[in-house]
């Protein structure tokens, strides 16, 4: 079977197939993004800015063409397809605007001589492994701020979404940017090749636990910088609130945002002892009333998992949690295709696999807990480290518990408030190095250093 195929997950029909690059295929679009890097060291920042703007206007103007492309490569639901195209010209548009404000020169002052100033510059050429759950946007808050700094990008996207990743390539070409972005079927032997060639100055990777293990292995002994974004079991907590059904309105987009396969997704749900038994009551309510269907179905809440495979796994996690002590309270031990019903574990203790693994899909996980000291331990627990939400009236206190949080973000009495201004990334098992924001400016630049004897 070729290495690349789209398997439409809303159907199980294998609708492409696509081959994977050749060795030879490999060797020249390394060859073509350094020689586009050279070219970028001279051009004007304000010139590309200006390119990631036409990549903005080039995604709005296509909207419809990609949300159906992924609709059918990962099974988004197209409304939300659409929403992802639309978010992620909100991040080209956003640096096209900030970034050359951001790389301003640094002017630091030199007690011992003359001027000196620190000029962000890119590094060379950039590997991007990219994952399937977020086809444009993962790629967006990756490539966009590389792009501008001056960087060049080899992409590998997921083997499942060939189409977008041509699609995404198209973009860029239409928008000028030349092979400064170069689409990539690679295979997982063919990575390290590219790696460990010396005009690669870096890997962004989004994905596993393991794959970001063994890239980062990898890159190590080339002495490559690297930034991981990996998994995350992020909680939900509910410590204090005024509005009981707002809290589980929030905990329920929150758990089935991209039907559950999010990696910052809230996966484990801990309500203190005050609020536990009304609220787990409301939950398992409103979750057992998310609609299904294919991912081209308008006015659903979730479509199908991104393949058999997958929903597959989440089932024998279910499955694996009961036969361990688990309460099933809402949903199913086992897949129908790739569709998994809303679900919602209680009773998950230190002793059951569930209580450290990352429950990819819209299957959630309540605990009890007596107090905030409680709370936090809980939370604490997950070798993960990505984000979490804190619903809390005083927002002192809110604070003082994200303080105290292992994890890369809290967002405070709400979800989705991600934007492209605010830095996106975790701590521990999820990863390091952050991306959106000028924050991602800073990974993959060469801070180069100019002094001026007087």
């Amino acid at each position: 079977m070729p290495h690349y195929q789209i398997t439409d997950p809303s159907t199980g029909e294998v609708v492409a197939h696509y081959p994977a690059a050749s060795d030879a295929e490999v060797t020249a679009a390394i060859d073509a993004a350094a020689d586009a890097y050279r070219g970028t060291v001279a051009a004007d920042r304000a010139e590309r800015a200006h390119k990631i703007a036409r990549v903005a206007e080039l995604h709005l103007e296509r909207a419809d063409e990609l949300a159906e492309i992924i609709a059918q490569e990962m099974g988004k639901p197209i409304e939300q397809s659409r929403g992802e195209v639309e978010f992620s010209a909100s991040i080209y548009q956003y640096y096209a605007d900030a970034s050359v404000a951001h790389l301003a020169d640094e002017e630091i002052a030199n007690e011992g001589g003359g001027r000196a100033f620190v000029r962000r510059v890119g590094l060379g050429v950039i590997l991007g492994i990219m994952p399937w759950n977020f086809p444009y946007y993962q790629v967006a808050r990756f490539a966009a701020p590389n792009l501008i700094l001056g960087n060049t990008i080899v992409l590998k996207h997921a083997e499942q979404c060939p189409r977008s990743a041509e699609a995404i390539a198209a973009i860029y070409r239409d928008a000028g940017f030349g092979d400064s972005y170069v689409n990539l079927r690679a295979t997982h032997g063919q990575i390290e090749r590219v790696i460990a060639d010396p005009r690669v100055q870096g890997v962004s990777l989004t994905g596993s636990e393991r794959a970001g293990a063994a890239v980062a292995e990898i890159a190590g002994r080339h002495l490559k910088k690297v930034v991981l974004e990996l998994g995350g079991s992020d909680v939900f907590l509910v410590l204090d609130t005024a509005d009981l059904d707002a809290a589980v309105e929030m905990a329920v987009e929150g758990r089935i945002e991209n039907s559950g396969q999010a990696c910052n997704g809230s996966k484990r749900i801990v309500v203190t002892d005050e609020y536990y038994d009304e609220f787990a009551a409301k939950f398992i309510a409103a979750m057992g009333e998310v609609t299904s269907g294919p991912a081209s179905e308008t006015g659903i809440n979730i479509g199908p998992l991104s393949s058999q495979r997958a929903a597959e796994l989440l089932g024998e996690q279910v499955s694996r949690a009961v036969a361990q002590g688990a309460v099933l309270e809402l949903g199913a031990t086992a897949a129908t295709g790739a569709f998994f019903p809303p679900t919602v574990l209680s009773g998950v203790t230190p002793a059951m696999d569930a209580y450290r693994e990352e429950l990819f899909g819209p299957a959630a996980v309540l605990y009890r807990v007596a107090d905030d000291a409680a709370a936090i331990e809980l939370a604490n627990s997950s070798p993960y480290g990505l984000g979490s939400v804190v619903i809390c009236e005083d927002r002192e206190r809110a604070v003082s518990v994200g303080d105290r949080l292992d994890v890369g973000m809290v967002f405070m009495n709400g979800v989705g408030l991600d934007g492209p201004h605010l830095p996106f990334g975790g701590v521990k098992r999820s990863g390091f190095g952050r991306e959106l924001g000028r924050y991602a400016l800073e990974e993959f630049a060469n801070k180069k250093l100019y002094v001026f004897a007087d």
